[in-house]
């Protein structure tokens, strides 16, 4: 999926944008390097706290964010992060099967539009499941 633009007045365009949270920094810079060459502006944090603080600068329309992280956990994160940035749709990430009921009930209990996806996640069903996000209305 290439990055549509997005117009905010007659003759401002821009590009959508994603923030990447994952405390293994190589998993966090791989996936933001698939939706730049894919168009999209995106920015990583490898921490919950640098990803609360990025959104002072930074409000993404979507938040990816990895659920076991130390320190802050994911969906203290996204629940952080959707409070500073309401229309910020959510796509978690977990490669513990372990985590998907929590992450179920954060989902069934908040309307902002999200996914769960497992590690690893091929690039088309990323982008695809992204894509989906972005297109969605907000709740």
């Amino acid at each position: 999926m290439e990055a549509e633009t997005q117009t905010t007045n007659s003759s401002c365009t821009t590009k959508p944008k994603i923030l990447v949270v994952d405390d293994e920094h190589a998993v966090a810079d791989t996936l933001c390097m698939i939706f730049k060459k894919r168009g999209f502006d995106c920015r990583t944090a490898y921490t919950g706290f640098d990803a609360v603080a990025s959104t002072d600068e930074f409000c993404p329309e979507l938040l990816l964010c990895d659920i076991s992280m130390p320190g802050m956990n994911g969906l203290e994160v996204v629940s952080r992060v959707i409070r500073k940035c309401p229309e910020c749709r959510v796509l978690l990430l977990t490669g513990h099967y372990t985590n998907l009921g929590f992450a179920q009930a954060w989902v069934m209990s908040h309307s902002a539009p999200s996914r769960i996806l497992t590690k690893p996640v091929p690039p088309a069903q990323l982008l695809e499941a992204a894509g989906a996000l972005l297109q969605s209305p907000q709740a």
